[in-house]
């Protein structure tokens, strides 16, 4: 009797030691661990105290974010004179982005790329700009679309960890309108509102067709996201029904929001995101800025996939990722997505350039700039400005690779030709939106390509791309 409870003590101690060293496996390991590219799927924090602790982080992440911007640019409201987006925003004028001490935009043009690497020259406006809080990540969308968003379906796309960092006067017109290439007749189909779920039948029933219909109620479908769900790992304060496709491409367009791209790990190196246009995607054939997806379906399910949950099937799964039937839910919102058109251009003629009789004599010369000299149209042809392929403008041979508020900025990589139609409606500009103005794209693009413009060769090429 003595032998067999022996032995049972010893099989009881056995498991013991085998439960212990699973749980070990499992459990969080404070030092030691391997970097991985997934996030933690079970969260051992309570979401009270992760609000707790990110709401007190919350001002010096927002601090250290304002205080690059101001070092970078200069962020005051200075709109050019009779010069406005296509329901009435003015545009900002002039060059944003702070030159380093003791030196011109000339002086630095005349540089090597070596040169400005070797002396650090090189603009930091130039360089990648960093998410508002880069080691967090994730959507994060400007004050007024949050409030309008609220005050329709009271969905609250606030975070408590952090807020959007441009000023409004730098985005786009808010609400956009919506022009479609099936109905110009109309002018602005949005009747100067923001399409949601509430209103979306009533703007549009007796316009579109029933399948343009359907996918036009799946785009304003908010759905799970990364931050926006019911888990304790979300970034809002109440569980939230997620987000939907046109909370960042608001109408059809853009309302400048920002996020990071879900393909490049570890989380410093990868990009932050200025939400484009989707206007005049019937003409495009690259998709996503550096991802290259084929299709505008490719695009469409991929984002409901992947790109709200940073890449990551694991979190999705756990956060209620929405899996779109390809056949007809993906097909019906890429139809709607395809009539959405470009603003008018009044003084462009049938083959996207310049009608002499209407353009001054500045916006002539910016033309033969555009397509000359500044070489602009190589990879921005006529009539929609955009070559539908990818290039390298291999940036990083200007600076040395340095760590920015938690972003290594290092190379960008192949990056899509973006449309240039309708350009002066969709500020900030570049795949990041480092570039606050179309001054500022000028100077970039003038350095980068060596293009040695004077300072008239610039005010001409800005008189005709305002035209676009």
């Amino acid at each position: 009797m003595k032998y067999i409870t022996s032995r049972y003590s010893l099989l009881l101690l056995f498991l013991l030691v085998a439960v212990l060293a699973v749980m070990g496996m499992f459990a969080p390991q404070e030092t030691g661990m391997k970097k991985s590219s997934y996030a933690p799927v079970v969260i051992n924090e309570d979401f009270a105290s992760i609000m707790e602790r990110m709401k007190a982080a919350k001002p010096e992440v927002m601090k250290r974010q304002m205080d690059l911007l101001n070092e970078r640019y200069d962020l005051s409201n200075r709109p050019a004179k009779g010069v406005t987006m296509s329901k009435g925003k003015p545009v900002q004028e002039g060059v944003r982005v702070k030159l380093p001490a003791n030196v011109t935009w000339e002086e630095l043009a005349a540089m090597s790329p070596e040169e400005i690497r070797e002396k650090d020259l090189f603009p930091a406006g130039f360089y990648p700009l960093p998410h508002p809080n880069h080691a967090e990540g994730g959507m994060v969308f400007p004050k007024y679309h949050i409030e309008e968003i609220k005050k329709q379906v009271g969905r609250d796309l606030t975070r408590f960890d952090l807020d959007f960092d441009l000023p409004d006067h730098f985005l786009p017109e808010y609400p956009p309108p919506i022009y479609l290439t099936t109905r110009p007749d109309l002018g602005d189909v949005s009747q100067g509102k923001v399409v949601t779920n509430d209103n979306y039948y009533e703007l549009f029933n007796g316009i579109l067709n029933p399948k343009q219909l359907e996918g036009l109620r799946l785009l304003v479908t908010p759905f799970p996201q990364q931050q926006f769900n019911q888990t304790e790992d979300r970034r809002s304060e109440r569980p939230s029904l997620g987000v939907s496709c046109f909370d960042c491409h608001v109408n059809g367009h853009t309302n400048a929001s920002t996020h990071l791209v879900g393909d490049i790990r570890p989380q410093e190196f990868r990009h932050r995101i200025d939400t484009p246009t989707l206007r005049g995607v019937n003409v495009q054939r690259l998709f996503g800025s550096q991802r290259a997806l084929k299709t505008v379906e490719d695009f469409t399910e991929f984002e409901q996939r992947a790109a709200y949950f940073d890449g990551d099937p694991v979190i999705a799964t756990k956060k209620g990722v929405n899996i779109l039937e390809r056949a007809s839910q993906v097909h019906f919102m890429a139809e709607f997505q395809a009539l959405l058109d470009f603003p008018p251009a009044p003084k462009l003629n049938v083959y996207g350039m310049l009608d002499p009789e209407k353009a001054t004599e500045s916006e002539l010369r910016g033309q033969e700039l555009f397509f000359g000299k500044a070489k602009c149209g190589t990879c921005h042809p006529a009539p929609y400005y955009t070559d539908n392929l990818m290039h390298n403008l291999k940036v990083e041979r200007f600076y040395k690779p340095k760590m920015i508020n938690g972003m290594m900025a290092s190379a960008d990589g192949p990056i899509k030709t973006f449309p240039l139609r309708g350009i002066k409606d969709s500020p900030p500009y570049l795949h990041d939106g480092r570039l606050l103005t179309l001054e500022d794209t000028i100077e970039f693009f003038n350095l980068i390509l060596g293009l040695n413009l004077n300072a008239q060769e610039k005010k001409d090429l800005l008189a005709f791309m305002l035209q676009l």
